[in-house]
């Protein structure tokens, strides 16, 4: 290649916009010769550029049609575009990392779709990788210099200003900059704040929540531990649930300890021969004949801690051990003893728990895992035992209706297909079901909602109607039902948000009572998401539940594999 073929080149590399209309024939075989040299699984459409400096090792590559990578852009992992988008100069994508049409990424901007974990067990190289990926609607610019972290959604015709960091999801239209990146106004706007828009309730509801987040935290901080709400006793789930709003409002970790010390101190309440947490200065519960253990809040940690720490970007550094070793047939005989005619919320809970477990293990190797056949045969015995007159699991009872099998459900649900990604068996019954439950007025209207019930009514509603919503003969089952009840809730939850305190659980018995605090805050904040997500407004709120409430499924069910190597 002579010099002025090389300049040619260089100039292409860093301005491939030109390439089209000004390359030579001889320069446009070339372009097509270096796409075809590409690794992985490739495919680049019609007019597009890749530059030659640029270091383009993908796994899995799809280049929409009129897209171009430019000079000295890094792309690993699996990178997916639509059509017109550009990565400029220096751009690093990673990971998995998904774009939509007309995407421009600006130069040394960093897409890092993936994580390592950092439990203290490990140096930090020696650490497994995580990916929950990265996804970018259309029409979306990026500026230079700006990073976009793993799991975070950006949707359509947002801006993100130059040097941004971006952790958290942005809803669509969003002007958003700094670091950590934060909403500045609505692009349909002109230069009005989004708080501006005062028209919608969720808007004003979330920048109230947002601008108090902080002081809801300190409160709770005794200054050495979390509490649930000031004068309680610290406790393991108040540190995760102060985790969990931190990253849903502020997109950070909570300011009282750096993200180091929150995940060395949760990492390190885990029991290295168990895998369990107990409660703090509590002795661990003792295992039953299977390995595993049947209640208590080692229980629920299994769920709270693994949440805020893979919001912290760690992960437990040991697997559960009961979960690790049950056999299938082990597993089956705890199904069957569970008690589902009078408890099925308790039965609910504990597979939840398992299930979690399991999703949990499956991110170790060497002894970690699951014995196979194990999560076969539980979604096997889940959904040959079903009731095909109410999708649900248990039965009611003249005392308490359908308490115990609706917020059962919710538990058995999330830990299981939701967590796995897997469609739920009779989803209309159980739209029915949930329905009639929700007007049992011994637990709902006036001063008798709480939080565990009106989310367990909630999730089950959403996670049905998203799945009818697919392509079902059924698409929009009862859905003008579902969103007027989830109409009266938000109009009913919004004015209770109290200044600078949060949310109170709800009265009653059940929970930590009506006092502002964490769990109570937590929530309420995610279901507050899922009603405005039913009626088709959650874009509004500028959050979105990203740890044990997360609307997306943490893994892929994968038949019969014992260890994710991913």
């Amino acid at each position: 290649m002579d010099q002025h073929q090389q300049q040619d080149v260089r100039r292409f590399d860093h301005c491939p916009w030109l390439f089209a209309d000004e390359a030579a024939e001889e320069q446009r075989v070339a372009q097509r010769e270096r796409q075809r040299e590409i690794g992985g699984d490739s495919e680049v459409g019609e007019r597009c550029y890749v530059a030659e400096s640029a270091a383009v090792f993908p796994d899995l590559l799809r280049l929409g049609d009129d897209s171009y990578i430019a000079a000295h852009a890094y792309v690993t992992g699996e990178l997916t575009t639509g059509s017109d988008c550009t990565l400029n100069p220096y751009a690093i994508v990673r990971g998995t990392v998904s774009l939509g049409n007309g995407v421009r990424v600006g130069a040394h901007t960093s897409l890092l779709g993936f994580n390592h974990s950092m439990a203290p067990d490990r140096p930090v190289f020696q650490q497994p990788l995580t990916s929950r990926g990265i996804t970018i609607g259309d029409d979306v610019w990026i500026g230079s210099h700006v990073v976009v972290v793993d799991g975070v959604t950006i949707g359509d015709h947002c801006v993100i200003g130059a040097g941004a960091v971006v952790t958290k999801d942005l809803p669509a239209w969003t002007v958003a900059a700094g670091n950590p990146a934060r909403p500045l106004r609505d692009r349909r706007g002109a230069t009005a704040p989004l708080a501006a828009h005062g028209a919608d309730p969720l808007t004003r509801f979330a920048d109230t929540a947002r601008a108090q987040a902080a002081e809801v935290l300190a409160r709770c901080w005794d200054g050495n531990r979390y509490v649930d709400r000031p004068g309680a006793t610290p406790t393991v789930r108040a540190h995760c649930d102060a985790v969990e709003i931190a990253d849903l409002l502020l997109g950070s970790v909570p300011e009282q300890l750096t993200a180091d010390e929150h995940g060395r101190r949760l990492c390190a309440a885990q029991a290295p021969d168990t895998g369990l947490t107990p409660e703090l200065g509590k002795p661990l519960p003792t295992p039953d004949d299977d390995g595993f253990i049947g209640d208590g809040p080692a229980l629920y940690h299994i769920l709270s801690v693994g949440y805020a720490l893979d919001l912290l970007g760690a992960s437990f550094p040991h697997p559960v051990r009961g979960a690790a070793k049950m056999t299938a047939g082990e597993l089956i005989t705890r199904l069957e003893g569970l008690p589902w005619r009078d408890g099925a919320w308790e039965a609910g809970a504990w597979i939840d728990a398992w299930a979690t477990a399991a999703h949990w293990n499956l991110r170790h190797t060497g002894d970690g895992g699951v014995q196979p056949g194990t999560l076969e045969a539980l979604f096997g015995w889940l959904l040959t035992r079903a009731d095909p007159w109410t999708g649900m699991w248990g039965s009611p009872s003249p005392e308490t209706g359908r308490l115990q099998i609706v917020n059962g459900y919710y538990r058995l649900t999330r830990g299981s297909f939701a967590q796995f990604g897997l469609p739920v068996p009779h989803p209309e019954r159980v739209v029915d079901a949930v329905l009639d439950h929700a007007r049992d007025s011994r637990y709902f209207g006036g001063d008798r909602d709480n939080a565990c019930n009106v989310l367990d009514v909630v999730h089950p509603l959403w996670l049905c109607t998203r799945q009818l919503g697919t392509g079902s003969r059924h698409q929009g089952y009862r859905l003008a039902d579902i969103r007027a009840w989830a109409e009266r809730q938000l109009a009913a939850i919004l004015p209770r948000w109290q200044n600078g305190r949060g949310f109170g659980f709800g009265c009653g018995p059940t929970g930590p009572g009506p006092q502002p605090g964490l769990q109570g805050t937590e929530m309420w904040l995610a279901i507050i998401w899922y009603l405005a997500d039913l009626l088709g407004r959650a874009d509004a709120l500028g959050y979105r539940p990203r740890g044990i409430h997360r609307p997306e499924p943490s893994r892929s069910f994968e038949p019969d594999h014992r260890v994710d190597r991913s």
